[in-house]
């Protein structure tokens, strides 16, 4: 019965990988139903799915450590290889008291910043030798891809000790000019904090924390960064002001002041990112970009985080763009509609204004 579930699980991992989708999700009660371009669509030909093939499906995920894990703690993330054909990043998860899972595919080969249509600012932070990087935006907006492909350019092109923290892992780098070591929480370390504590002992000299969790994460990647280390991270922020709000209000009162002169300091950029569907199918990245100078720096400082978008604003000769710009440019290139650019702005009304202008 096992293996039943074994090669139904393969059919719709390769089924998954064939019609280029991005996640498949499978829970009791509905058929199979896989997200492209960011739209969920069910597997009209599988039928819907029992509570016992889901926990034989999700079964067919865990090997048995994991599996005492997942019934313990009820909900479990992890990478999965299927065969040599794909990746997935995993979360299986109880809902209403029945197995489910929600998985993520991660495509085997690490793309350009010019393959993924990304601004070409980015080829500045792969240049970088120390300071703080942070790409954020909602969950599924492809931030793990774009890091990717900023430390696949470092790899190619400088002799460096790059350490990844994640968990799980996602993309796999092939070694070339850089060390690469990729830590996986549970697989390569206790817990996510014993790899952080543990980080600066191992002679990195770029390092990527998979996402700042929480107000250790966030004070090990700055104080790494202030110790002459490039550090990359992620966050679920929506804009590079939140972000940076974000962070400060992580810490207790009496810590703020410390950490508002440390980010002042050590943060490089803020890349704030939107995949938005192409008229002509697929999906486009748009984006926010930050850099630090030294208006940026005063704000931080300042606790002036709402004045940041207006910096922004006015310094594109820095390589800098409001998010709104970034959906103006791809309306006018045809690439995408202005009702999703209007749904994915943070002010439609600016959107319109700036598009009127012509």
């Amino acid at each position: 019965m096992a293996d039943n579930f074994t090669e139904k699980l393969n059919n719709l991992l390769l089924t998954t990988a064939k019609q280029n989708a991005s996640d498949l999700h499978i829970s009791a009660g509905r058929r199979p139903t896989i997200r492209i371009d960011g739209v969920l669509v069910g597997l009209q030909k599988e039928p819907i799915l029992t509570a016992d093939e889901v926990q034989g499906l999700v079964f067919a995920l865990l090997n048995p450590m994991q599996k005492e894990q997942f019934l313990k703690d009820k909900q479990l993330d992890f990478s999965f290889a299927f065969e040599d054909k794909a990746r997935f990043r995993v979360n299986v998860y109880f809902q209403r008291g029945l197995p489910a899972a929600a998985l993520r595919l991660i495509p085997a080969q690490i793309r350009t910043v010019e393959e993924l249509s990304l601004p070409p600012i980015l080829h500045d932070l792969a240049k970088l030798s120390q300071g703080f990087v942070l790409v954020v935006g909602p969950a599924g907006h492809g931030k793990s891809t774009t890091l990717a492909s900023i430390l696949d350019e470092i790899n190619h092109q400088r002799t460096e000790h790059i350490i990844t923290i994640e968990d799980p892992v996602e993309y796999l780098f092939s070694q070339d000019r850089s060390i690469i070591s990729q830590r996986e929480v549970l697989a390569d370390t206790l817990s996510f904090h014993d790899a952080l504590r543990t980080l600066l002992r191992q002679d990195p000299d770029v390092v990527m924390i998979g996402e700042m969790r929480d107000s250790e994460s966030i004070a090990t990647a700055m104080t790494a960064s202030e110790t002459g280390h490039l550090v990359f991270s992620t966050l679920h922020t929506n804009s590079a002001s939140q972000t940076i709000d974000r962070i400060i209000d992580s810490f207790p009162p009496n810590q703020q002041g410390q950490i508002i002169s440390q980010l002042s300091a050590t943060l490089v950029a803020i890349i704030s990112q939107r995949l938005i569907p192409r008229i002509d199918g697929g999906r486009v990245p748009a984006c926010e970009i930050m850099i630090v100078n030294s208006a940026v720096r005063n704000l931080i400082r300042e606790r002036k985080s709402y004045q940041i978008d207006l910096v922004i604003e006015t310094s594109s000769q820095e390589g800098m763009s409001t998010l709104n710009r970034a959906l103006v440019d791809l309306v006018r290139k045809k690439q995408i509609s202005l009702e999703n650019a209007e749904l994915y702005s943070l002010n439609p009304s600016e959107l319109r204004i700036l598009l009127e202008r012509g």
